[in-house]
């Protein structure tokens, strides 16, 4: 959290890099705002007994300490498609919330296309959020939003994934993150934000967690090409656009080494490769699993691993917070750590020690502080915009609260969001819209359990509507109903039965619309798929409507991926979402009556048959001899549909594809442009797609998405689109040599409505090498001579004591130089020039021999790379304390 430390306290008090005089006796550092959040996070943790910190670093709850004004914080809440649970109760899961806004789920967002649409959600979810949480300001950490990859159909939580593809997942999911911070959509704090996060949003889950059966036993095995360009790169991705809060580790084992205790992930990849500054939590209760589920040994250690050792080995490999809740023992941080301390433990990082918990404990504050929890209410924006929406005190956790927060605006994104997200499929002989008549006679026919449910099912982690939350939701049925007899109140929307007699009325109706789904019986967390079956018959239902009515529509909606074979080419039309929200209803009458042009585009390869994939707990996704590979990017099997895949009620057409040069360096940027046409009669949105590929290359993917543009065009309409693409976007990771390199030779470029549907071709010849610029550099400071003792990070140093800031340098080839753990690393390049710069020189000095920690206080450090005409800089923060070295605990 370093880094966003730094921005924020800029923006909060233009002081953040400037020299202050140390704060008065009466205003504690970590209530003075001429500090930045990691400052005053480091001076409240070091009025912290050992016990005291550990409390602070497990979710449900963290402990009130309030003879230092510390509230019980509960980390563990949700918000992946709406508020919907707030971490109130302690030692358990969150409770679930009452009448809150439940919007699509991120597979739906997925299918929209739309980053600013998600950009816009996520802000109202994000307002909602402080609307609802306990004094608008407690809780504010939300485990949202899961970008994993739905590299396979059958996984149980492909619903909560946005796309199958890291470029889509990372453009949308990073303006989620952006939405829920209450950041620009550059990732900046907003003009009106004060520098104050709204909400802290959680990366979820890290890293190649994509199968339920085994995640609490099985180990994730890839190669290390594979982790970082498909199960790792939407993560840098969104480090790099949103700088989100946080991370959540996995419950997996990934190469034989829990998620949890990683080193690889952690350090590796997320802080030094990816420059992630913020906090890491665990799945709940992953550490637990550790020693429960995977019977894990180290490879330092002569036994698998207990109580005490599972917490030194997760907390001092980078897991700051443990989440106590779900799997449990009854031990976690809080009860362990003490004890863990005591026994000296050694992890891979050196003895497990208190400074450690020191590391953790700052960087969780560092959040806290960031939202504003400790400064006067009326200074933090998002209090006030809160109260000024709802007055303080007034909204209760039950069905006494009237849905009060379900605003107009909120159910108007909800529904914009669900019918942007619905996906046509087949519309054979332009079945859809329906030509519904201003007056006279006109019947539709609508069939299924899923049209008129009891109960609305809005997908995992959602609210509960109760009677007022449900007053304010649309049914299929409801929907249909309400819009067809807007257009001719004459016409009859009949609910007919899924039986013998339903089915057979349902030949004498204009249209047939069979509503068919899934629920969290089909598939849901730790529940895989086994098949892609529609369940209960659903398919037998649609095949003897459609012998009956040759106008029948279907509407899919489902977690992911369904069985067509039984009925596709039986029906005329087919509409696809996930789950689409409690106003999806009145979205999917606005498409099936044409006030809306479907624009949705499958975020994932809709493959023919289940038996065409690997076993889910396979992670490979090149083909093999004996497998067809995974996703549009490698598949080579037939398709029901292509990624990308979605029509309109118009038409487009795309010409003047062009790149702005036909030969381009590896370092430099292709500007492809292109213009698409409204050739229909109808007003409709578009999504264009360019796709890369190195046909030349052996082992590459058949194609890769560079680029998307959604634009909305009126008939005849022409629009101009530009893609800029980066080369060094379309570069692998080559494990020989342990760097990303990028092909030379020809490159060809590919645009259309789909991978499928390519409408136009160029191609550009890339020729020289990446040439490495340093990106990032992290600092792991300790005190020199600390190695010795075992101990590999600090936060608090004694006055006098020379500083080690152990730098580690990343360059945008993906190699690290400098610290690469404790006892190992490289030199840093002949020619680097470091330049270390404090903005309080009475406590850090830095000289000609280094730093030095001077006096007591705390102190930014920044330090400045230069290396062959770039620059790249870093900070970290130091409190020193006016007393000798303590020895290791």
């Amino acid at each position: 959290m370093f880094r966003i430390a730094a921005s924020l306290a800029a923006t909060v008090t233009g002081l953040a890099l400037a020299t202050v005089p140390a704060a008065a006796d009466e205003t504690p550092i970590y209530l003075d705002r001429a500090y930045s959040p990691a400052e005053r996070a480091a001076d409240l943790v070091a009025r912290m007994t050992l016990a005291e910190k550990a409390t602070q670093l497990t979710s449900s709850q963290a402990a009130a300490i309030p003879r230092l004004g510390i509230a019980a914080y509960g980390w563990w809440n949700e918000a992946g498609h709406g508020v919907a649970r707030e971490g109130t109760r302690n030692g358990g899961g969150p409770p679930t919330l009452i009448n809150t806004t439940s919007y699509p789920v991120s597979l739906s967002l997925g299918s929209t296309w739309n980053p600013d649409l998600v950009y816009r959600e996520a802000t109202m979810i994000s307002d909602e959020t402080r609307d609802v949480f306990r004094q608008n300001k407690l809780d504010l950490g939300l485990y949202s939003p899961t970008v994993n990859l739905a590299r396979d159909p059958r996984w149980g939580r492909n619903d909560e994934t946005f796309s199958e593809d890291p470029v889509l997942t990372t453009a949308l999911a990073a303006q989620f993150v952006n939405g829920l911070q209450g950041q620009t959509t550059t990732g900046e704090p907003l003009p009106e934000s004060g520098g104050y996060l709204k909400t802290v949003a959680t990366l979820k889950h890290f890293a190649a967690n994509n199968s339920e059966f085994n995640r609490t036993t099985g180990s994730s095995d890839v190669d290390e090409r594979t982790l970082r360009e498909y199960y790792t790169a939407q993560f840098r991705d969104i480090v790099a656009r949103s700088r989100p809060g946080s991370i959540m580790s996995a419950y997996n084992e990934l190469n034989g080494v829990p998620a949890p205790a990683n080193l690889h992930l952690h350090d590796t990849l997320a802080r030094q490769t990816f420059g992630f500054g913020g906090f890491f939590t665990s799945d709940c209760d992953a550490v637990y699993i550790m020693q429960s589920g995977h019977h894990w040994q180290p490879s330092n250690a002569s036994a698998p691993v207990d109580e005490f050792s599972r917490t030194a080995y997760a907390q001092s490999a980078g897991e700051d917070l443990n989440c106590n809740a779900g799997y449990k023992d009854g031990k976690n941080y809080a009860n362990t750590i003490p004890a863990a301390i005591d026994k000296k433990i050694t992890t891979f990082t050196g003895v497990y020690n208190e400074n450690d918990v020191d590391v953790s404990a700052v960087r969780l504050f560092t959040a806290r502080i960031a939202t504003g929890e400790f400064d006067a209410e009326a200074q933090v924006p998002w209090i006030a915009a809160a109260r000024a929406r709802l007055a303080p005190g007034t909204w209760t956790n039950t069905e006494a609260n009237n849905a009060v927060t379900e605003t107009p605006q909120r159910l108007a994104m909800a529904r914009q969001v669900a019918a942007e997200s619905l996906v046509l499929l087949k519309n054979d002989h332009d079945t859809l819209p329906l030509r519904v008549p201003a007056g006279g006679g006109y019947r539709v026919a609508v069939i299924g359990a899923y049209a008129q449910p009891v109960t609305m099912f809005l997908g995992g982690y959602s609210s509960v509507q109760g009677a007022a939350g449900q007053a304010n939701s649309v049914s299929g049925y409801a929907g249909l109903t309400a819009a067809i007899q807007a257009i001719n109140p004459a016409a009859a929307v009949d609910l007919l039965p899924a039986t013998a007699d339903g089915i057979a009325a349902a030949a004498g109706y204009d249209t047939a619309i069979v509503y068919a789904g899934t629920d969290d019986t089909t598939a849901r967390e730790s529940h895989d798929r086994i098949d892609l079956a529609l369940p209960g018959g659903q398919a037998q239902l649609i095949d003897q409507v459609a012998a009956v009515n040759p106008h029948t529509v279907v509407y899919l909606e489902t977690v992911g991926q369904v069985d067509l074979a039984p009925f596709a080419a039986k029906v005329p039309a087919i509409l696809w979402s996930s789950y689409n929200g409690q106003q999806k209803g009145a979205a999917l009458a606005d498409v099936v009556t044409g006030a809306v042009d479907p624009s949705g585009h499958l975020p994932f390869t809709w493959y023919a048959d289940a038996a065409q994939l690997p076993p889910i707990g396979d992670y490979a996704i090149r083909p093999t001899a004996t497998t067809l590979g995974r996703t549009y990017q490698y598949f080579t099997g037939d398709v029901a549909y292509p990624f990308g895949h979605g029509l309109s009620y118009t038409h487009f057409r795309y010409t003047h594809l062009r790149a702005d040069d036909r030969h381009v360096d590896a370092d430099g940027t292709i500007r492809v442009t292109a213009e698409v046409t409204n050739t229909g009669r109808v007003t409709g949105a578009e999504v264009a797609q360019l796709y890369a590929a190195t046909p030349q290359a052996a082992d590459r993917p058949r194609q890769r998405l560079a680029g998307f543009r959604k634009i909305t065009l009126e008939p005849g309409q022409t629009q101009k689109i530009t893609f800029p693409v980066r080369v060094s976007d379309l570069a692998y990771f080559d494990e020989s040599s342990g760097r990303v390199r990028v092909d030379t030779g020809r490159c060809e470029l590919r645009l259309g409505s789909s991978s499928g549907d390519i409408r136009a071709r160029t191609a550009v010849t890339v020729t020289g090498r990446l040439h490495a610029t340093p990106t990032f550099v992290t600092a792991r400071p300790v005190v020199v001579g600390d190695a010795a003792t075992g101990v590999s990070q600090r936060v608090f140093f004694p006055a006098g004591s020379r500083i080690d800031p152990q730098l580690t340098v990343a360059f945008s080839d993906d190699t690290l130089v400098g610290y690469r753990g404790l006892g190992a690393g490289t030199p840093l390049p002949a020619g680097m020039r470091i330049r270390y710069a404090t903005n309080r020189p009475a406590v850090v000095t830095a000289g000609r021999d280094g730093l030095t920690a001077t006096g007591p206080g705390v102190a930014t450090v920044t330090v400045t790379i230069r290396y062959h005409g770039a620059t790249t800089s870093g900070t970290f923060v130091v409190l020193v304390r006016d007393t000798p070295a303590e020895p290791v605990r």
